[in-house]
């Protein structure tokens, strides 16, 4: 029997469409699924999800001020670089996948940013282990954030960016209560980044009783008036601001003052791109990612494994599922250690390897009995510690938002532009300092990147947007929403709040190796003989931080009435909210 998650507003005729494009549930769905910490989201005109409830707010507003989806997940963005600077703001990237409802078709925009054209290998002073030293100004790269804001507004905004902006300038100038989880997150990075230039002075403030500068607790109210003078300049004068005027002369100021290698024309000549995404399916899903340099390839290649696989049958419940989960991952991670790059530097075999026979030869190598210790890339040509945020955002007319932005580790590299209010990602740190990788740093060139938006679509039509926050945990995050969703029938709440896995150690576009097999991690929840079947095939265990899991959001369109479902994290201080 299907039970149909159906909007009442849904009409009877549309319940024969409904029944093939909703995911079935099975009949033991109950015990699959666990408890959901909260109801899914109903409702008709928009939806918005975001990790900080009064973000989340601000782009209900814009949508209620005939906003578009865009319109929306700019606001969005925006008020979570003031409210959630632990994860984002205008000093990172930002990519995102928009469902264009007049051209009935995906867009996906890559607003990453490039190498400084003064920087090569051969000026860096490498880690130990032969990488590029994160809290540095090695690691730095033109930040692509605000470029991405215009051109998702060029092209499918509707308020001007007055407006727009206009909630995320108020909460900077006027200060906000910080929220528990961001509190708690801040916390923990000043005790990295407190020397750090210019850190002190934006996100650790004197506290009202005096004493000492230390990060917001939570509660605390919180201002960042040179951010919010930042805005008001992008309000203003555009992107132009930050990429020719004020924004990047100061930028540069600060990098020539703290032996960065920043330009005037390393600003002048970003762009982000308009890239075409890359799809597989699974069990009759589109499943759409931004092509490299990002890393999104890496979860349709981590489902075209899985699909060789019957996860339904096993259960989640049983050892042989999260193995098959986890060895399937590594053998993903080998290829995208070896072959992920920039696409303008590097020949990247896409459509290799997304082949499906190329993933059912690969599905060959895992051994059910034992987990493996190495992880050899295949040939596909043969066949012929970090953070982000992520949000989505619908609107009325059926657009539909799937966007990522981060700083990378946190706060980034710690470097801060005092009279910007924000710091400086550290992307770049994501190079590889081997010259014969085609991952290799090289000056005006894009690093492999960790952030990815996804989005799914059945018979031409949207679906789902939704995404997994925290480094090289969103492709395996991705993997097993769908996973929960798609195999198991779940709801977009109990695919989110369902105990995760994060395996760590797999072979990396830097150029470290897997020699150990990794370790894995596994939230609390499982029985106590899955753990130990698990750690007598070879998996070493261990646990960790609640946050390292990611966190989601994800926005469901029923396919007959229009309807938006909304689900957030439980592991974020966020929300799922719609009108």
């Amino acid at each position: 029997m299907l039970r149909l998650r159906l909007s009442p507003l849904a009409s009877a005729g549309a319940l024969a469409l409904v029944m093939s494009l909703v995911p079935p549930v099975p009949e033991d769905a109950d015990a699959a699924r666990g408890q959901a910490t909260r109801s899914v989201v109903w409702a008709p005109h928009g939806m918005v999800c975001a990790a900080q409830p009064l973000a989340v707010q601000a782009g209900l507003e814009v949508l209620k001020q005939g906003g578009s989806a865009v319109d929306a997940a700019i606001a969005v963005n925006a008020c979570l670089a003031v409210t959630e600077p632990t994860l984002c703001g205008l000093g990172g990237d930002l990519f995102a996948i928009v469902w264009d409802p007049r051209a009935q078709k995906l867009a996906g925009l890559n607003a990453a940013g490039r190498a400084p054209l003064a920087l090569t290998i051969e000026q860096v002073r490498p880690e130990k282990d032969g990488t590029i030293p994160l809290y540095s100004p090695f690691s730095w790269t033109v930040p692509g954030c605000a470029d991405g804001w215009f051109e998702l507004h060029a092209k499918y905004g509707k308020l001007p960016m007055s407006r727009v902006l206009a909630p995320a300038i108020r909460y900077a100038e006027q200060g906000y209560p910080v929220s528990p989880v961001i509190a708690s997150d801040w916390e923990r990075a000043t005790r990295v980044f407190a020397e750090k230039p210019g850190f002190k002075d934006v996100f650790m403030p004197e506290p009202a009783s005096g004493g000492a500068r230390r990060a917001p607790r939570e509660g605390e109210v919180f201002r960042n008036p040179a951010l919010a003078k930042t805005l008001r300049l992008l309000a203003g004068k555009g992107r132009d601001a930050y990429y020719r005027g004020a924004i990047a002369q100061a930028i540069v100021r600060f990098s020539q003052a703290n032996g960065g290698f920043f330009s005037m024309e390393d600003f002048a000549r970003h762009r982000s791109t308009w890239d075409e995404p890359i799809s597989t399916t699974y069990h009759g899903y589109t499943v759409w990612e931004l092509p490299p340099n990002g890393q999104g390839l890496a979860a349709l290649q981590l489902l075209n494994l899985l699909e060789n696989f019957d996860l339904k049958g096993m259960g989640r419940g049983s050892a042989d599922f999260w193995h098959v989960m986890v060895e399937a991952k590594k053998l993903a991670f080998a290829d995208r250690a070896r072959y992920y790059a920039d696409p303008a530097f590097a020949q990247v075999p896409v459509q290799a390897l997304l082949s499906k026979e190329y993933a059912r030869q690969r599905a060959a190598l895992v051994d059910m009995q034992h987990a493996a210790q190495t992880d050899s890339a295949g040939d596909p040509v043969a066949l012929g510690r970090s953070e982000t945020t992520y949000l989505c955002t619908a609107d009325g007319d059926g657009m539909m938002v799937s966007l990522i932005q981060s700083n990378y580790t946190g706060f980034g590299s710690g470097y801060v532009v005092p009279e910007l209010g924000f710091g400086i990602q550290d992307r770049g740190a994501l190079f590889s300092l081997h010259p014969d990788s085609p991952n290799a740093l090289a000056p005006g060139k894009r690093p492999f990147h960790t952030i990815i938006p996804s989005f799914v679509t059945r018979d031409g039509k949207p679906l789902m947007a939704f995404g997994v926050m925290g480094g090289d945990m969103q492709p395996q995050g991705h993997a097993q929403v769908l996973v929960n969703v798609l195999d198991l029938g779940m709801n977009l709440q109990e695919a989110g709040d369902a105990v995760r896995f994060h395996h760590t150690g797999s072979s990396e576009p830097t150029g470290t190796m897997m020699s150990d097999g990794g370790v894995l991690h596994i939230e609390d929840g499982l029985p106590q003989a899955v753990l130990d079947e698990l750690g007598r095939r070879g998996h070493v265990l261990k646990p960790e931080a609640v946050g390292a899991y990611g966190g989601y959001q994800a926005i469901w369109r029923d396919p007959a009435s229009g309807m938006y479902t909304g689900a957030t994290e439980k592991r974020k201080d966020g929300c799922a909210l719609g009108y």
